[in-house]
């Protein structure tokens, strides 16, 4: 690991977690894994959200996108035209997702690095002064699950979260015979299954991570759904007249 990630990034995140561990985790590794990436989850919160959020409406945008599309297919620089129009007005950036991820991937890949090597007497090295090592590590979460080897039990439950979020961000206003909406839908099938793939072979400290981070996006779904339901109103109703106007046509 580079010196930029271990001194910017490894190492606080690696003290955090000595430090929950050592106070309010009880010596409990798992407890400690969730509380951090709660911890993470709630500082990188705006940024997360503003993704869920762009994602979201760029679905529940489907029809209209659609319309663009098909109004001026021939005419390319006016459907370009059109469909910026359209972000603009719903201040909707359709880059934010690649941004979000740029921002989130150097965290998450310490956080994997973190959590797959866990609290060793090699890595007390890394410790700040005013950090004091364990005098005992205990690689279990609530004493059941040992996080240093697999686990189905965590594996199942974060395939199942993952399913649930993906069902939370379905768009309902979207045509369901859409590209993007039968893509929408197999997404809600594969991402589950992927997760079971990855972390089948990886410690059971990773789904844990893994778990916890899925639990967060749920509450985040929710809460985006919840602002957008008169958005959805408007979008459908709106999809209602040009419907009517095309039959009319």
């Amino acid at each position: 690991m580079g010196g930029f990630f271990n001194t910017i990034l490894y190492q606080p995140l690696f003290n955090t977690l000595v430090f929950l561990y050592k106070t309010v985790a009880f010596e409990d590794l798992g407890v400690a894994i969730v509380l951090l990436t709660a911890l993470v989850r709630l500082v990188l919160y705006p940024l997360f959200y503003k993704g869920f959020k762009n994602q979201t409406l760029m679905q529940r945008l489907q029809p209209e996108i659609q319309k663009i599309q098909h109004d001026h297919k021939t005419n390319k620089e006016k459907q370009a035209q059109a469909l910026m129009e359209l972000y603009r007005n719903n201040k909707v950036n359709p880059f934010s997702g690649f941004l979000m991820i740029l921002v989130q991937l150097p965290v998450l890949i310490v956080l994997y690095q973190l959590f797959l090597r866990g609290i060793t007497p090699e890595s007390f090295a890394n410790l700040y002064p005013f950090i004091s090592a364990p005098a005992e590590i205990h690689h279990t979460f609530l004493g059941l699950i040992d996080l240093g080897q697999k686990s189905i039990l965590i594996v199942v439950l974060a395939a199942l979260l993952q399913y649930f979020q993906g069902r939370l961000s379905l768009s309902k206003s979207a045509d369901k015979d859409s590209p993007t909406a039968r893509v929408g839908r197999s997404m809600v099938i594969v991402g589950p299954v992927l997760t079971v793939i990855i972390l089948a072979t990886l410690p059971s400290a990773i789904g844990l991570y893994w778990l916890t981070s899925s639990a967060f996006s749920i509450g985040q779904q929710i809460l985006i759904n919840r602002s957008l339901k008169n958005y959805d109103g408007r979008i459908q109703a709106k999809s209602k007249i040009d419907n009517g106007a095309d039959g009319a046509q």
